[in-house]
């Protein structure tokens, strides 16, 4: 029978030099190990509909970000969350809500309306 010694050497670190590289490598792992995942730098923004009036009626958001709209209908009936400004139209079942994704949008004003209730459902996204 015949057996294999196999002599492991220990590495050792002799000089500053080799250490450099090292400790970067590290930093990097780390830093690819603690970054925020895209979801939980994602900005969110909530608009509420209540008696057929938005609320807040001029919500801010940052410009040239992208963001989520939340909208939340609290009536019993259903609500078009429409703006010819942004492009968008929604319709959100009573007692439900709709998330939609906007921007990045330029700075200014960008009006929106409850299409089924439009003289009281007025809104506008300010970006700025």
């Amino acid at each position: 029978m015949r057996i294999n010694i196999i002599r492991v050497s220990t590495f050792t670190i002799s000089s500053p030099q080799m250490l450099k590289p090292l400790l970067w490598l590290n930093l990097v792992w780390l830093g690819l190990l603690t970054a925020v995942p895209a979801e939980a730098q994602d900005l969110s923004f909530t608009l509420t509909i209540r008696d057929h009036r938005f609320d807040p009626q001029e919500l801010s958001v940052p410009a040239g970000k992208k963001f989520k709209l939340v909208v939340k209908n609290l009536d019993a009936t259903a609500e078009e969350f429409e703006s010819h400004d942004l492009r968008r139209e929604k319709v959100i079942p009573g007692n439900s809500e709709a998330t939609l994704t906007l921007g990045p949008l330029k700075a200014g004003t960008y009006r929106f309306v409850g299409e089924f209730h439009e003289k009281t459902a007025k809104g506008s996204i300010i970006a700025k």
